[in-house]
């Protein structure tokens, strides 16, 4: 089974005074998802820094049937663009899938 690590919709764009909570579905990958974890990574000019506590300082993603929703992104830097990565169990498997969000004014 092959199925892609980015989030089917693609890089996102957010404006950096927004505050959104995203959801990610894993039906792709399998049902019941666990252990979730989630972390951001400002990659602006191609370095990764870890700015998961700046802008999703709750950082308590929930879970329902198949169904992850993140803690809310927030306080973007507008014209920075941002990693999201999402762990996840499913079945004995531990998985990550990623999504891309550019931040606007």
């Amino acid at each position: 089974m092959t199925v892609s690590r980015q989030v089917a919709e693609g890089a996102t764009n957010q404006g950096a005074d927004e505050i959104i909570a995203y959801t990610l579905t894993t039906t792709n990958w399998g049902s019941s998802p666990s252990s979730v974890s989630v972390v951001v990574f400002d990659i602006t000019d191609g370095v990764r820094t870890d700015v998961t506590s700046t802008v999703m300082p709750t950082n308590s993603p929930s879970v329902q049937s198949d169904l992850i929703t993140l803690s809310p992104l927030k306080s973007l830097t507008a014209g920075n663009t941002y990693r999201v990565e999402i762990k996840f169990t499913v079945s004995g498997n531990v998985l990550e899938a990623y999504a891309i969000v550019n931040a606007e004014n």
